[in-house]
């Protein structure tokens, strides 16, 4: 299996981020070695001092498929989760000066946290799905599904024109705003609704 996280699909994020937003998606991916499962902690690297976390609603690539057209989009995936991409800030931001590849700040072991647990799509109104994490138990990312620039279902079909979705993929959809550094000692929750998906304290 493998990650594909879209990039820059939240307005508010990018404003923060001083970014224009794209008119097409971006991606890149992970390897599997990315992820943090069943609530485990995360323990601070020491190759950065400047690591954020991005809240991020996940689905999950139920077949397989490619050239995917949008109106066909919604039978590729059944299930909804929710995650955490981890960025090193400052080696990002020293990768694109340099106009480097910018890999070393998003894929490390364990940058991707997610929930153990996924809410079947039938309950959900994947066009308007409001999610948000907790920082030590204050309020710092909100957001709702109708808030991306670019939809489920036209994610699936762009990202399909370029690579084969196998399944099992997990696709991160993109994080709003409130993005801040993480720090030992940190406790992270993340919801869909109101529902309780994923916990993580930074060690």
């Amino acid at each position: 299996m493998k990650i594909i996280c879209i990039g820059k699909n939240y307005t508010e994020h990018n404003k923060e981020m001083q970014s224009a937003s794209p008119k097409e998606p971006i991606f890149f991916t992970k390897s599997d070695s990315c992820l943090l499962i069943k609530n485990r902690p995360f323990y601070l690297p020491s190759f950065s001092k400047h690591i954020q976390h991005e809240v991020e609603i996940v689905f999950r690539i139920n077949k397989l498929g490619k050239h995917i057209d949008e109106d066909f989009a919604h039978t590729y995936y059944d299930e909804i989760g929710i995650g955490l991409d981890l960025t090193a800030r400052d080696l990002q931001s020293e990768a694109k000066e340099k106009g480097l590849p910018w890999e070393i700040s998003k894929c490390f072991d364990y940058s991707s946290p997610i929930s153990e647990h996924f809410i079947s799509k039938k309950e959900l109104d994947v066009n308007n799905i409001e999610f948000s994490l907790l920082k030590n138990g204050k309020l710092v990312q909100k957001a709702s599904t109708s808030d991306m620039i670019f939809s489920i279902a036209k994610i699936i079909s762009y990202v399909s024109r370029f690579m084969t979705l196998k399944i099992g993929d997990l696709i991160y959809t993109g994080t709003p705003a409130g993005v801040s550094d993480i720090a030992i000692g940190d406790k992270y929750e993340a919801f869909i609704g109101k529902k309780s998906l994923l916990q993580m304290e930074v060690k």
